[in-house]
């Protein structure tokens, strides 16, 4: 099997933890023998599905991982943040029969509980690759 080609879309909000997330991203698509060969940065989680969708529209890209943070606020914010971009990821998903896998932390965390859950996106490219894999036995 050819090399599995990953789009990122990675939201620049809370940078200091998606920045970390994002590196071990792509850290274990190179151990996958994954690559990475779009990424796109969003300004915040809200905005990831339009750039997913841009992506799975590209005929070379196997699978989209997107990488976000949702940090608790005074108000539930946070949950509409994430329901609403997890709601229509996992549509477009379905709507371009490809992968596109949800390392997006939160909601309901803290900063600190966002910091001990960096591997998100690691985890999420390791389900695209594995998504990939499985679907490509189903042709």
């Amino acid at each position: 099997m050819d090399r599995i080609r990953l789009g990122f879309v990675v939201s620049e909000f809370n940078r200091e933890i998606t920045y970390m997330m994002e590196k071990l991203a792509e850290e274990h698509a190179e151990f996958l023998n994954a690559e990475v060969i779009y990424k796109i940065l969003v300004p915040g989680t809200f905005d990831i599905p339009l750039a997913v969708k841009r992506l799975l529209e590209k005929e070379e890209i196997d699978a989209v991982v997107t990488i976000g943070c949702v940090i608790e606020g005074e108000t539930e914010h946070d949950e509409i943040v994430l329901h609403n971009a997890a709601r229509k990821i996992a549509d477009l998903s379905l709507q371009y029969n490809k992968p596109v896998t949800l390392g997006v932390s939160g909601p309901g965390m803290t900063r600190l509980q966002a910091e001990e859950r960096v591997e998100y996106g690691k985890r999420a490219v390791e389900a695209a690759v594995k998504m990939v894999i499985r679907l490509k036995k189903l042709e």
